[in-house]
């Protein structure tokens, strides 16, 4: 999908990530924290970063739902 349709995937509070990306499950999501205006964050393992998309992840097309899998408590 285009940036576009990942925007509003990302708006719905789904995952979305790049099938070009180097890194292995990297996925984008978006935060709301009450008081500050939403932003967006790159995940990738247990490291969580802001993120601001570069022109070539604007213009890409090989963007996708990401599903993301919680183990809690030990239980998978």
């Amino acid at each position: 999908m285009d940036f576009g349709e990942a925007i509003k995937n990302l708006k719905m509070g789904r995952a979305i990530g790049r099938t070009g990306w180097n890194g292995k499950g990297m996925y984008v999501i978006k935060k709301e924290i009450e008081g500050m205006e939403p932003f967006l964050t790159i995940v990738q393992g247990e490291r969580v970063n802001t993120w601001v998309p570069s022109i070539s992840d604007l213009m890409s097309e090989d963007w996708v739902l990401v599903m993301i899998v919680t183990i809690k408590d030990g239980v998978e």
